[in-house]
């Protein structure tokens, strides 16, 4: 076997193998006496078959397979001789195949990017810092009791958080607009649920009136053929529904999970969820600025294979939340390339960032880790005996301390703001990036 690798870019490479005809034709003359054991042919017992017949009938055929197979092994052989590491599976490009001659064909195929890692001080960094106040909590808990609300139809005029059930008909300069038209839709007044001013035109009106109101949408609407343009909603209000709250008892608190007597123990057991929630939306914010950091000061050329791979599990994750509906081939890629492009190029940075560093998982906080996951659930000691004799459930766990210890590594070198922020402004900041 002869070898020899080009270079054509950062991460393409072109390998061209040359095998001798001898190992070619050693090959098919083995398969085709294996084919002549075993085939049936009329005219023939089984295995009296002529060898002439079986080289006329499966010759090219049996010629075909074991060339793709010669070009697989060979090119794995290989790869372990010039101690190459691909990226994904490569692309065959046979240059000579006659019978009798030598073959020759080139593999194409990606390998992971030498990164050079940018400047981290350059790299800025908005940290929320947030408390939560006694309102926070009250809002919350306001929240949870109309989770499990029931309604009661009223009479009087509305007010912000009922649900009005609704007709309405959206116009620009006269003329109806696409999407812009609802029948029977359910909308709370105060949820921000429509388009700013729509809510609060109609806050007042009762069951039976028809409105006429005037709004604007925003200059950044999603759609930008309706965005910065005024326009005009008729509506029909067919009803005014009062959310009937539940009692703040034991049977409430049970249903979500909190063992209460009081409802001052529930409130305190609601505070413990806020806080473990605010810290880990602040930590999401903080991770999303260092990604970010790098993506900026790091020049980086993602191999392909690396990017469909990634779109293939998003796309089967989709399927997953649709309840295994539809096949995910049908999802169209497109849908998911920015996301898997983002994912890998911070994949790949992260692990640049371990092995230039020589960063380890720390026991001590692998096992903080553990217990504050544990924490969450009821029986917590059998949570952490799960993960300690679960080899790839603690590996996890490990992935995701030594994902901290970059984050940290960062923010060490980094330009960090803090920044004053409202409870739910801090949940909402630190949402996760698709």
């Amino acid at each position: 076997m002869q070898v020899s690798v080009e270079t054509t870019s950062n991460i393409e490479r072109r390998m061209t193998i040359g095998v001798s005809a001898q190992e070619i034709d050693a090959a098919v003359q083995k398969r085709l006496q294996e084919t002549a054991r075993t085939v049936r042919l009329n005219g023939f017992r089984p295995g009296k078959v002529p060898m002439s017949v079986v080289k006329r009938r499966f010759g090219a055929s049996v010629r075909q397979e074991i060339v793709g197979e010669v070009m697989r092994d060979n090119y794995m052989k290989a790869l372990e001789e010039q101690d190459i590491a691909p990226a994904g599976w490569p692309r065959f490009e046979p240059k000579s195949m006659e019978e009798g001659k030598d073959l020759e064909f080139v593999a194409i195929f990606e390998v992971l990017p030498e990164i050079e890692l940018g400047d981290l001080s350059k790299i800025s960094i908005e940290k929320p810092t947030s408390e939560i106040t006694d309102k926070d909590v009250d809002n919350m808990i306001d929240n949870l009791r109309r989770q499990q609300a029931t309604m009661k139809s009223v009479k009087r005029k509305s007010k912000n958080k009922d649900v009005l059930t609704i007709d309405f008909k959206g116009f620009i300069d006269g003329e109806e607009f696409e999407g812009g038209a609802a029948e029977g839709h359910r909308l709370t007044l105060g949820s921000g649920q429509m388009i700013p001013g729509f809510e609060k035109a109609i806050v007042g009106g009762k069951a039976g009136e028809e409105l006429e109101i005037e709004v604007t949408f925003p200059e950044d609407y999603h759609n930008e053929e309706l965005a910065g343009k005024p326009a005009k909603f008729e509506i029909k209000i067919h009803e005014v529904e009062e959310p009937q709250l539940p009692e703040l008892d034991e049977e409430f608190f049970q249903k979500y999970g909190i063992e209460a007597d009081s409802e001052e123990s529930f409130r305190a057991e609601v505070q413990k969820n806020m806080e473990r929630e605010l810290k880990q939306a602040i930590s999401n914010k903080v991770k999303n600025d260092v990604v970010d950091g790098l993506l900026e000061t790091t020049e980086l050329e993602v191999p392909q294979a690396l990017i469909d791979q990634e779109i293939d599990r998003l796309r089967q994750d989709a399927v997953q939340r649709f309840g295994g509906q539809v096949d995910f081939q049908q999802l169209p890629k497109e849908l998911f390339e920015e996301q898997a492009n983002r994912r890998v190029k911070t994949g790949l940075l992260f692990q640049e960032v371990i092995k230039s560093k020589d960063l380890k998982a720390d026991d001590a906080k692998v096992e903080e880790k553990i217990q504050e996951i544990a924490s969450t659930y009821e029986q917590p000691e059998e949570v952490v005996a799960h993960f300690q004799n679960n080899a790839e459930q603690k590996s996890q766990i490990e992935s995701v301390v030594l994902e901290d210890a970059v984050v940290d590594l960062v923010l060490e070198q980094a330009k960090v703001k803090e920044k004053k922020m409202k409870y739910e402004d801090a949940v909402k900041a630190g949402q996760p990036q698709r």
